[in-house]
């Protein structure tokens, strides 16, 4: 399938400038997804480019991004920051492709900060949330703290974990989704860590991991309104 891919640039805050994206739009696109990108990488990173690669493959097109902090090679940005980054990241990709129906969310951190703002007010125009390895919480402490939010966000949500994802255990997490009811949809990844390391002797399919995330994504996102 062929697709557009377009790097440019857009404002993330007034007080933190400019940060990059990259928007890869495949022919007949059905969605586009905004993804932001893990704690501690970018938007180049493998897994980034792995998801957006697949997500392009199945017919979904993506809008990656970088924080301001990864952009300029900084600290960590504050809450707020992201959040707004989050912000203006959907309204860019409502710029970049104002003809399809939007989905956001993001690898680990980028996710959890796309629920973030999509509790404290609706993102305009996103018609669902998908979370790759949602960070529920931190390797070795075993809570639900991080879930919180996610009561005060309205539209629908996708969660992509691993069955070996030490930031989130499906025993916590499952619990986390039931309580959400009909706007959470769980899909184990078999076998598969926080960053979508399978054991491939044990794993009971052969689909390619990031294959599977994608077609589950554009299943789902075929059924919302």
């Amino acid at each position: 399938m062929s697709r557009e891919a377009r790097e440019f640039k857009f404002l993330a805050t007034p007080e933190k400038g400019e940060v990059s994206a990259l928007l890869v739009r495949p022919e007949s696109a059905s969605h586009l997804l905004v993804l932001g990108h893990g704690a501690s990488t970018n938007m180049w990173h493998a897994t980034m480019q792995s998801i957006a690669d697949r997500l392009a493959e199945a017919g979904v097109a993506s809008l990656r991004y970088n924080f301001p902090y990864s952009e300029n090679g900084k600290g960590r940005d504050s809450q707020a920051v992201c959040t707004a980054t989050v912000r203006a990241a959907v309204a860019a990709a409502r710029e970049a492709a104002p003809d399809l129906p939007l989905l956001a969310g993001g690898h680990s951190f980028g996710g959890r900060m796309t629920s973030t703002a999509a509790s404290e007010s609706p993102l305009e125009g996103v018609r669902g949330l998908v979370f790759f390895s949602f960070p529920l919480h931190q390797p070795g402490k075993p809570e639900t703290k991080r879930a919180d939010h996610l009561a005060s966000v309205a539209v629908p949500m996708l969660f992509l974990s691993g069955t070996r994802d030490e930031l989130a255990d499906l025993d916590l997490l499952k619990p986390v989704c039931k309580k959400l009811g009909k706007l959470a949809t769980l899909h184990a990844v078999d076998t598969a860590d926080h960053g979508y390391k399978v054991l491939k002797r044990s794993r009971a399919s052969d689909e390619d991991v990031f294959v599977e995330m994608a077609r589950v994504v554009r299943e789902w996102a075929s059924k919302l309104n």
